[in-house]
């Protein structure tokens, strides 16, 4: 294997030969470049290779099921990747274009172990990236995308022979069939179904005609161009038409997946935002209520109403606190043998018997609706406001540089720690324990907590907090965590306050 390189620019002899990696694209979970400045077609045929490589080295048996977004240059990049996975041995199952939930459940449904998703998830055009995992459901996490990196970066990919390449078809009707199941509405329903015209589209209407909800659709036609915003159901800009077709319609509460399925948005009657980790307390309200003493793992950036929810509460439920990103999620929903996973950002996870442990916003879409039908005299709204009113400030991530943000993470750490310790407070409020599996969540006596993470992808510290009292609470917890914060003189401003 060629040795790949970084310094390769577009439109050039070389650029046209030789395998080109920016290093930065290994993230924590995946791998994202912008193509084609970042990564070139013989660089993703290196990572392909790389992959297989990995593939072989665990013991894996050398399967892999192969799809892509839909984008325009998707299935380019997704022919350069399965060419090295061919060049390392490996037996490639080609399911064409698909959600990423839908490449996860083609690994039950074809009984393959490893699963390469060709995708730049919720990210505008210009990006791509590989979702991609040995081990059913899970994905790759920190360790194996390190050790990915390293065998790439370092030119370490074996050529062996045995690889193959079969299209596989019919994998998208059975995953819509294993949505349905043999479920349909009882009462009546209209959904706004918000596909930012990408992947989504040749999903999720279809789905909901089929479980008997009508379709109130938005932008549900395949346009790889974006016309109208990337899809992302976290933007302010996809939310708002969201919440328009809502109030335009009358539709009963609207549904937004973002670019490649895994992620679900979920706006109300009344044209309100239902933040996902808000999202996540109805649907487990209702779970627990189904399985008893159940467990549900939430990542370090939701709402505190995970342990402290009255309903919950009565039920037996357990909250686990984890670390953000979806790799880590599906590992501790599996480690532990909770009932389901959220998010923050809108990954749900939801395990057996309900799913499969992987993040699939279409899967979730299908639960909201059996809860609705078991609810039928519910609104969305009436489930929004019957949770108990939490203030929390929006995700701000104050500037720390790459090279330096986690030698001030573990001081600030250490600096809770050591407050907790003395028994110290934050806005008038106890510490009750100090969670560090991802970063320092301040976790105090009457249910409020503080959190303070390093950012994943970028130059920044995340900091998240929640009040179950007060607004004024929440800025007292707020003030008290920045003036630990502001000890270190390495944190630059915030990208944003409240």
């Amino acid at each position: 294997m060629v040795k790949p390189t970084t310094n390769v620019t577009p439109n050039t002899w070389e650029f046209l030969r030789d395998p080109m990696i920016a290093a930065t694209g290994f993230r924590e979970y995946d791998a994202r470049w912008q193509y084609p400045e970042q990564i070139n077609l013989p660089g993703m045929t290196a990572l392909g290779l790389g992959l297989g490589t990995q593939m072989i080295a665990q013991g894996i048996d050398p399967v892999i099921v192969v799809a892509n977004d839909y984008r325009d240059y998707s299935l380019t990049i997704k022919n350069a990747l399965m060419l090295g996975l061919m060049q390392a041995g490996i037996s490639v199952k080609d399911i064409g274009p698909a959600l990423s939930p839908m490449a996860y459940f083609a690994q039950f449904h074809l009984d393959v172990p490893a699963v390469a998703m060709v995708t730049a998830s919720h990210n505008p055009n210009g990006w791509t990236g590989v979702k991609m995992g040995f081990e059913r459901p899970l994905t790759h996490g920190p360790d194996e995308m390190s050790e990915l990196r390293d065998i790439v970066l370092e030119g370490r990919g074996i050529s062996r022979p045995g690889g193959a390449y079969t299209f596989v078809d019919g994998v998208k009707d059975a995953y819509l069939d294993d949505l349905v199941g043999d479920f349909k509405m009882s009462r009546q329903l209209k959904v706004v179904c918000a596909t930012g015209n990408g992947t989504a589209s040749a999903f999720a209407p279809e789905l909901f005609e089929r479980i008997g909800v009508e379709v109130v659709a938005c932008h549900t036609e395949l346009d790889y161009n974006f016309p109208h915003y990337n899809p992302n159901p976290e933007a302010l800009e996809m939310l708002h038409d969201m919440s328009a077709s809502v109030l335009a319609t009358g539709a009963d509460f609207a549904l937004g997946f973002d670019g490649d399925g895994d992620r679900c948005g979920v706006v109300d009657d009344e044209g309100k935002e239902i933040f996902a980790d808000k999202v996540g307390v109805i649907i487990a309200r209702e779970l627990c209520q189904i399985y008893p003493n159940a467990t549900f793992v939430a990542d370090v950036k939701s709402t505190g109403l995970f342990a402290s929810d009255p309903v919950l509460r009565a039920n037996g439920a357990k909250a686990d606190y984890w670390k953000t990103g979806h790799s880590h999620m599906k590992r501790r929903i599996k480690e532990i043998n909770a009932l389901a996973g959220f998010e923050k950002s809108g990954h749900f996870f939801l395990a057996d018997p309900i799913g499969r442990g992987y993040d699939c916003g279409l899967r979730v879409a299908v639960e909201i609706c059996k809860l609705m039908d078991r609810n039928p005299d519910k609104s969305m709204s009436d489930l929004r406001r019957d949770l108990p009113v939490t203030y929390a400030t929006p995700t701000m991530s104050p500037y720390a540089a790459d090279t330096e943000k986690y030698k001030i993470l573990a001081r600030i750490v250490s600096k809770f720690e050591t407050l907790a310790a003395q028994g110290g407070s934050l806005g008038g409020q106890k510490i009750k324990t100090v969670v560090t599996v991802n970063g320092a969540r301040v976790v105090l006596e009457n249910g409020g907590w503080g959190l303070v993470r390093a950012s994943s992808n970028t130059p920044n510290l995340v900091v998240v907090c929640e009040s179950p009292a007060s607004d004024a609470e929440l800025r007292s917890i707020f003030a008290d965590i920045d003036a630990v914060i502001r000890t270190e003189p390495g944190v630059g401003a915030y990208d944003q306050t409240f």
